[in-house]
């Protein structure tokens, strides 16, 4: 799901990133992850409370 990341890449074959530096893009990665799962729980809360909705309209529809 998640691409593998090198965190200490130095993607070009310049210097060893600093410690600072490669933390602050863990951080990004990690909040940009967190985006992603908080976007998706938001579409899994609506579409329970969607079937819950029309579950709870069934239970109260008279049937004829």
């Amino acid at each position: 799901m998640f691409p593998f990341w090198n965190w200490n890449s130095t993607c070009c074959g310049g210097e060893a990133i600093s410690r600072k530096t490669s933390l602050e893009r863990k951080l990004q990665f990690l909040k940009s992850m967190r985006g992603d799962m908080e976007i998706r729980l938001a579409g899994l809360n609506a579409a329970i409370s969607t079937i819950e909705q029309q579950l709870n309209q069934e239970n109260t529809t008279p049937t004829v």
